[in-house]
Order: structure tokens, then sequence, then C-alpha cells
């Protein structure tokens, strides 16, 4: 039986969303002509083909998502084009068509058509112009699901990292640490790394404050909300540690002494992961690499997506990486294979 198709979004068009789909689609082409993958673009097909044309890409026929035999590679069009969106140029229209391909996506999704959905990156300033006051992704998954709270975990390698909170002001993280929004991401962390095949998942929580907050002498949230949860999920036969000081818990995922970590704050999530990920030519200071999977627990559906943002700068030049990309494909597969819950086939 042939896998479901994974709904690639297409992210903001003007970006280099197109070229890495298309470049994606190059290296893989030998699973597609085998049956062992579908995908199904979603976004502005004119440009699709811009980029297919410039990188000498795969052709990618256009279908209905009404179709019942769509091709291993073919493209959706999210809605009716306007101005056309040229690389580079921040946009209303950009804006648009990131959140009609991520809509349709998870229409899709939710209906059993898809296996899962993998994002190519947006801009939010141009998600805005469009009039979609969204964060971002995830929280845009959130609402378009019905799920009230989610949580983004960053993958490279074995530098798994959930986050308490993203997307917000520093000084209003504290007050998004609570026992209950901090035992949430611990069952959906636990639950993703089962999903991913690790059998007894080792999880260490992250302490907000310097020190873990040293007896109370700089914060006592670690003492009074973070340690009382951690000791309930142990109680729970969950393996959880900490909380353990932000300045060693990533040494020692590193090292292979857990398997995740949930980290309070978005940056403090995220810079290990990317410095680790992300690579830079130091005599021309441009990007060699981005590795990196981001991945939104707590939905009804799967959805990864590229760990990277829209690249405005070199969008439209064909040089852009493409291996984020094919790692969130393959993270998808993997879920996907692994979720028993997920909606029925259609």
């Amino acid at each position: 039986m042939k896998p479901r198709h994974l709904a690639i979004t297409m992210g903001d068009p003007a970006g280099i969303g197109p070229e890495i789909i298309v470049k994606a689609a190059k290296a893989l082409r030998p699973r597609l002509e085998a049956g062992e993958l579908g995908l199904l673009v979603i976004g502005s097909n004119p440009a699709l083909e811009r980029a297919r044309a410039l990188l000498d890409g795969p052709a990618i026929p256009e279908v209905t998502a009404e179709g019942r035999d769509w091709p291993a590679l073919c493209c959706l069009q999210a809605g009716p084009e306007g101005e056309p969106i040229l690389p580079g140029r921040l946009s209303a229209d950009g804006g648009r068509f990131a959140y009609l391909a991520v809509e349709q996506g998870v229409t899709l999704a939710l209906a059993g058509r898809i296996g899962g959905i993998v994002t190519a990156p947006l801009n939010k300033e141009a998600l805005n112009l469009a009039g979609y006051h969204y964060a971002g992704h995830t929280e845009m998954l959130a609402a378009l699901t019905g799920r009230k709270g989610s949580v983004m975990l960053l993958a490279h390698g074995n530098m798994r990292v959930s986050h308490v909170s993203t997307h917000v002001a520093l000084e209003d993280v504290p007050k998004r640490l609570t026992p209950e929004r901090l035992r949430f991401v611990l069952d959906e962390t636990d639950a993703a790394l089962k999903g991913l095949g690790i059998a007894a998942p080792r999880i260490a929580v992250a302490a907000l404050n310097p020190h873990a907050g040293e007896g109370g002498l700089f914060g006592r949230q670690d003492i009074d909300v973070s340690a009382p949860t951690i000791a309930k999920a142990n109680a729970d036969g969950m393996t959880v540690f900490g909380p353990v000081p932000g300045d060693t818990v990533f040494v020692k995922l590193r090292a292979g002494q857990y398997d995740a970590v949930v980290a309070m704050y978005h940056d403090q999530g995220h810079i290990p992961v990317k410095l680790l990920g992300f690579e830079i030519d130091p005599a021309t200071g441009k990007w060699m690499d981005l590795s990196g999977v981001n991945i939104t627990l707590g939905l009804p559906i799967i959805r990864t997506s590229v760990d990277h943002g829209t690249a405005f700068d070199i969008a439209g030049k064909g040089i852009a990486n493409e291996r984020s990309l094919i790692e969130a494909i393959e993270y998808a597969e993997r879920l996907a294979a692994s979720r028993a819950d997920l909606p029925a086939a259609a």
C-alpha cells in the first residue's frame, strides 16, 4: 500500500520556499519514482514553475484537491493569483498565499487525504500585512485545528528541544511557566520521542533562572513550579530530570545523557540547536549549511517544518540549501507512521 502524500506548503512564494521544494524533489526523485513517497506542493504554481525552470527541476503537474489519483509529485494552487509575487519582495500577497497554503493543507490532513504537512518558511510581516495576525506557523496551526495548546520541538541530530514558550517577550516568560503548561509540554515531548522510536525517553527540564534559582536567591520558579511538576511526572512513570541549569543542560543533551530538553523560552532552546545545525563560511559570511527541523506537537495532525526563514536576500538566485526541508520530510514520514490517532484516510 502506497503511503499517503505529504503536503509541502510553500510558505511565502517570494522567499526560498519554491527553490528548496524543487531541490528537495530532485534529491528525492528515486523515492518518488519508486512509489515510496508522495509529495503534494501547495502554494503559488507560477512561483513554483519559476523555481523549476531556474533549477531544471522535475515536472510538477497541477492537480485539484478533489482528485483521487494524484501522481507522486504534484502541486495544488492555494488561491487566485494577484499581482506577480517576485522573489525577495515583501508583499501582502505573499502572506496571503502562505496562509492559504497552510489552511488548505490542514483541511486535507483533517480529512485524512494526506499523511501530514511539511511547511516551508513564511514571513511574519507579510502574513500580518495580509490580515492574518499570528505570531507564526505554530500559533496558526493551533487555531486552524481548534487546539488551544501546542508545543514547538526543534530537532537536529540528537539535539531535541521542546519549548514552554516561544514568541513572547522575555519579560512575559515567567508567567508562561505554570504546572499545567510544563506538564503538557512534558507529555507531548514524551509521546513524540516514543513516536520516533525511543521506547523510554529521558527528558531534562532546563532551569528558567541562573543555577536553577540558587535556593531562591535568583528566583523561585524552578523551585516552586518546575521541581514539583517534574516530581509528579516521574511518579506517573516518566523519566524526567531537573530543573537542570541552562548553561550545562544542552552539553549533557549533546553527550547523550538525555533524549530531549524542555527549554523555558525561544532563544534558550533555539540557540544550541542552530549553533550546531547552521554553518557560515567565515571567509564570505554566506550560509553553507542549514540543518534542523521544527515539529509542532499537540495537534491532531502531523506538522514538521524547516528551521530557517524566508531568506529574501537570496531568493530567486538558486543557491538556497534544501537540507532542512528534506529532514523535515523524513521526520514527517516517521511520525505519520507511528501515529495511530491520525484522521483515517478518505
